[in-house]
């Protein structure tokens, strides 16, 4: 990135470092003027943070706010029951695995697994917003329940179940403290310091060590281009629409976990 307004201060030949994958470092492209020429921006940050530089004495994920209890991914966890060209509704029998790696996710593309400064310092924090209702493991390990169901299938309609885990989406900046000093000073911070707009989300487990989250039944009217999507794509990862928010031709019930029969 180009900066104006100072003369006499040029950046140095080193190679700069482009971060495509990680967008916490995306979110520090706009540099402040604050930096000087020889000093780590925002962008380095986070690209030092995310590959564990050698450069680094140390690097923290620093909250500033969370919230409990939101959803992640949408995902289809049973097979595709049809019931299409039946003019009355049917019960089918259902069975699939809702499952959430215990990994905390730093945005989108950067995982982490406890191996690097900035990997420790994210399980430390995510400790300390268990609750009585649920854990925040430290270890990625996968925690999953299989459950079978019998449940009402409409008629001319295809049906299967859904699921999207609960998580505690932490906000907050990364702070990065450097062996050796740069302009005078040894720890910056990205985007800057005090900043809430870095996520990290912890996957929520129940005290039995399951997942927390929200299943339901979906059932969606043969015919339509949803449905024809679906019987096209049964095999492969498609995205879908979050509860409540597949339109007209879908409908969707929520089933209570301890409505289930887990396997």
């Amino acid at each position: 990135m180009t900066r104006t307004g100072r003369s006499g201060n040029h950046r140095s030949k080193k190679k700069r470092i482009t971060l495509a994958l990680a967008p916490v470092a995306a979110l520090g492209l706009a540099v402040p003027l604050m930096y000087s020429a020889g000093a780590a921006t925002p962008n380095e940050v986070a690209t030092d943070c995310r590959t564990d530089s050698d450069k680094l004495e140390n690097c923290e994920f620093v909250p500033v706010q969370h919230k409990a209890n939101s959803f992640g991914p949408n995902e289809r966890v049973t097979t595709v029951t049809d019931n299409c060209g039946i003019s009355t509704p049917a019960t089918k029998s259902f069975s699939g695995t809702a499952s959430v790696t215990r990994v905390v996710q730093l945005e989108e593309g950067f995982n982490t697994d406890g191996s690097t400064k900035l990997a420790s310092s994210i399980f430390e924090i995510g400790v300390k917003f268990a609750t009585q209702e649920f854990n925040i493991k430290r270890d990625d390990t996968t925690s999953s329940f299989s459950f079978s169901r019998s449940d009402t299938v409409k008629a001319d309609h295809i049906a299967f179940f859904m699921w999207s885990h609960k998580r505690t989406d932490v906000s907050g900046f990364l702070r990065a403290t450097y062996k050796e000093e740069q302009d005078g000073q040894k720890v910056f911070f990205s985007p800057s310091e005090g900043a809430a707009t870095s996520h990290v989300f912890y996957p929520q487990l129940l005290q039995n060590g399951t997942p927390d989250g929200r299943l339901w039944l979906r059932n969606v009217k043969c015919g339509t281009p949803q449905a024809n999507g679906i019987l096209n794509n049964q095999n492969s990862v498609r995205a879908e629409p979050g509860f409540e928010e597949g339109g007209e031709n879908v409908s969707d019930v929520e089933v209570s976990l301890s409505d289930i029969t887990v396997q």
